[in-house]
């Protein structure tokens, strides 16, 4: 793994490893221990790996697995915009190694990318308002928000389809092998669509499109030209869909989001919603089983 030239102007370090638990968690440790530089860190293959609410994330070698470790991005209310700036960022990085694959990219809210309607990579959000024991017993820094931005794009493997052709959850077997079991979200891989990217070569774009796209957020000043241009490749906007929160789903029409990023949802009867948080399916997949622990990659 390198960076990019620009990632290093910018002051970024690398830490890439061959196998952990967690990138995510293994930068939040070292958050922990008073790091306050800008921090990517990749594993070949993860041991633990995990998606929103816990779920696993499957983490065979030939897949990406980064995490970046930022101190002090925003202020701490604007932390969940970093999910669009990442996904755009990402997005950026698989069009400038394989062009091909520009129409069919599309942003599934809140922080999924699909490719030909299926999902290819994800994006999770971790944050700490913790201080290190130094900075709280020199009472150096004001209390700051140090987040994790975690990154698992499918370059060469993903969940197989089971017999209903939905994708299906992953247990950590050898590479490229998947148990067949729980279904969640169809899934695909970059090499499916024609595009042989490896890790190191989809990092190193990261590295570089991850800065252009948080040097125009602006620690959220810019987030209306962000959101635009992920609203520009959003995925069922004026269809029907289904919001599963917990053990809650809401159905209706989506409608866009609001300028906070919040989805919009016209249910029956014309009534207006804004959510801040939960998992979209196409009404077509609206009766998927809720396993509210586990997901497919």
């Amino acid at each position: 793994m390198r960076l990019d030239a620009t990632a290093v102007a910018a002051g970024l370090q690398l830490l890439a490893l061959e196998q952990c638990g967690s990138t995510n968690e293994e930068a939040l440790q070292r958050a922990r221990r008073g790091e306050r530089r800008p921090l990517w860190i990749t594993a070949d293959t993860q041991t633990a790996g995990r998606g929103r609410k816990g779920r696993f994330w499957t983490s065979p070698p030939g897949n990406l697995h980064a995490s970046l470790l930022v101190f002090d991005p925003s202020p701490i209310e604007r932390a969940p915009e970093l999910a669009f700036v990442s996904a755009l960022a990402v997005r950026d990085a698989i069009i400038a190694e394989a062009p091909t694959l520009a129409p069919g990219l599309g942003f599934k809210w809140p922080n999924d990318l699909l490719l030909g309607g299926e999902k290819c990579a994800g994006i999770l959000i971790e944050g700490d308002n913790e201080l290190s024991d130094n900075d709280v017993a020199d009472n150096a820094l004001p209390m700051a928000l140090t987040a994790v931005i975690g990154i698992g794009v499918n370059c060469a493997h993903h969940p197989p389809a089971a017999s209903s052709g939905r994708a299906v959850e992953a247990d950590p077997m050898p590479p490229g092998r998947f148990r067949e079991d729980t279904v969640l979200f169809p899934a695909t891989d970059l090499r499916v669509h024609g595009a042989d990217v490896t890790p190191p070569q989809l990092f190193a774009r990261l590295s570089a499109t991850m800065c252009r796209r948080l040097a125009q957020w602006d620690r959220g000043r810019g987030f209306s030209a962000i959101l635009g241009d992920w609203i520009s490749a959003a995925c069922g906007i004026g269809e029907m869909i289904v919001v599963r929160n917990g053990t809650s789903d809401k159905t209706g029409r989506f409608v866009g989001l609001d300028p906070s990023g919040r989805l919009i949802l016209e249910a029956a009867g014309g009534k207006i919603e804004k959510i801040a948080a939960g998992d979209v399916f196409p009404f077509a997949l609206r009766g998927v089983r809720r396993e509210p622990n586990q997901q497919a990659e």
